[in-house]
């Protein structure tokens, strides 16, 4: 919105800066995080009050996680109100691509709440129906991959680009929109599996986000672009003033998501951000780094994925509990060893992420 200012600019004053994607990006962070951090301690109140007995805990659950009943949830709102605040004052709003990630954002995180909202009123861990969260998240995943294949150029619409290869696109034709589909509902549910533990899930959000951030400024300049080999995808790097905001957003969430958490949440918040992700990585056609950079969301679904099956065809589990950092909880790491060696992990995979940028 405050983008609009640089009509008022004649260049060599202060609304000049609102041209840069930089600077929108670092007031977007900053706005997002002083409302995380002003409005934070309210929502937390109001969520507690009209909630009661917060999240409902598994009884077949790690018992450490006992302690945490009463602990409310759809925290997500915290995330999602600076995220959307943020983007919409600093942001280009006549950017198609920032306009896809913002709605399928919002699409999922109206999954998330109506899931968060049937276990709180039933105070029950079975939410809203899994074939009813599919069905809606593959109609909204579908409607964005025919966006973003509308506003990629020509030579890059429908096709699937390859990491390290220099020029290498594989053409997708009418099966991009599906795969498009997997992308993010993939990434949606992948990032809502690993919410599990106090701080667990925002921390590699916000790395992965972190690059995405990079990747989508560098594939939406010219210049960059041509320099490291990768496919130019005009009008993407606007995507990184989301990116900035959701950092922003994340971490004014962390500070109350930190353990002991004074909020969770919830699959309003996990759900909103996996898709996130998702639906950036299709637009800047960075899909298979996805699969790289949120590596760790990607082994949290396989292994409940390994687990039901192996369990359903021989009565026997691989893992002590799924989704993996539960297999860990029982065999006694603390918590926050846990957290802490994850996000080491998803740094990590960040890295290796961004060195397929100049791997050509």
């Amino acid at each position: 919105m405050l983008y609009w200012l640089t009509n008022l600019s004649e260049g060599g004053d202060v609304f000049n800066l609102f041209r840069y994607i930089t600077f929108r990006a670092g007031a977007a962070f900053f706005t997002a995080l002083i409302f995380g951090f002003i409005f934070g301690r309210p929502l937390i109140g109001w969520l507690r009050v009209k909630q009661k007995k917060g999240q409902p805990i598994r009884d077949d659950g790690p018992a450490t996680h006992f302690a945490k009943a009463g602990t409310p949830t759809m925290g997500g709102l915290l995330i999602l109100s600076a995220l959307f605040f943020s983007t919409l004052l600093w942001a280009r709003l006549d950017s198609g691509y920032v306009w896809i990630v913002l709605l399928v954002t919002a699409a999922f995180a109206g999954i998330g709440f109506a899931d968060d909202y049937a276990k709180v009123t039933k105070q029950h861990h079975a939410g809203l129906s899994g074939r009813v969260r599919m069905a809606i998240g593959l109609v909204v995943a579908a409607l964005a991959g025919l966006a973003a294949a509308w506003l990629h150029p020509d030579i890059l619409s429908g096709q699937l680009a390859m990491p390290v290869f220099k020029n290498a696109l594989v053409n997708l034709g009418i099966l991009f929109v599906p795969f498009a589909m997997l992308v993010i509902v993939g990434a949606a549910n992948a990032v809502n599996l690993t919410d599990g533990l106090d701080g667990l899930a925002i921390g590699p959000v916000m790395i992965a986000a972190c690059t995405f951030g990079i990747i989508s400024y560098l594939v939406g300049n010219r210049v960059f672009a041509d320099y490291l080999g990768v496919h130019f995808v005009p009008g993407t790097g606007e995507i990184a003033v989301f990116v900035a905001a959701l950092m922003g957003a994340g971490l004014g969430f962390l500070w109350y998501n930190a353990p002991p958490a004074a909020v969770f949440m919830g699959d309003t918040g996990s759900l909103a951000l996996g898709g996130a992700l998702g639906a950036i990585a299709v637009c800047i056609k960075h899909e298979i780094v996805l699969a790289i950079v949120g590596g760790l969301f990607v082994v949290e679904a396989l292994s409940v994925i390994i687990q039901v099956a192996h369990y359903k065809r021989t009565g026997r589990r691989v893992f002590l509990m799924a989704p993996i950092h539960h297999h860990f909880e029982k065999k006694g790491w603390a918590e926050p060893q846990i957290v802490i060696r994850f996000w080491i992990i998803a740094v990590i995979l960040a890295l290796i992420g961004l060195s397929t940028l100049k791997l050509r």
